[in-house]
């Protein structure tokens, strides 16, 4: 990723390449994101690249499995694939209750077929979220689906 993608600015990031013409776009950023790419500019030395690589600064970092999980390491994190944040992404957006087009938009995806592989996510945080709110219920003496008769 180049520096001038950013606009810190309007906290965009632009993609000017992707595999799909839907990957091609304009992201905003969160203000959280938005300070983590102002730090970076801060680390990231005088060449055109946000992440340089450690040997050759002009040129991009082209791998980040071994920062990647010396980072999970050091924060005491068990292993994961970094690509799976984009199903962590993707299923918090959905279970926030935004519009499952709006997901697809902000996943830069081009239809939402990609809500097959989320839906049963979504399922599962519906069960733990009615497991919680019944044990919360009997703790007080009421159970979900019993009604209370005065």
């Amino acid at each position: 990723m180049k520096k001038d993608q950013l606009d810190l600015d309007n906290r965009t990031v632009w993609i000017p390449d992707s595999k799909t013409p839907n990957g091609v776009a304009e992201v905003p950023l969160t203000e959280i994101a938005a300070d983590a790419f102002r730090q970076q500019l801060a680390i990231s030395g005088p060449g055109p690249y946000l992440f340089p690589s450690d040997k050759k600064p002009d040129v991009h970092q082209k791998s980040f499995k071994t920062v990647w999980r010396l980072a999970l390491r050091r924060a005491d994190i068990q292993y994961f694939r970094i690509y799976d944040l984009r199903s962590t992404y993707a299923t918090r957006l959905s279970a926030g209750g935004l519009a499952d087009e709006w997901v697809t938009q902000l996943l830069r995806k081009g239809d939402a077929k990609v809500f097959k592989k989320y839906s049963q996510m979504k399922l599962q945080m519906k069960r733990e979220a009615l497991t919680k709110l019944n044990r919360q219920a009997n703790e007080g003496g009421l159970s979900l689906g019993t009604a209370q008769t005065n």
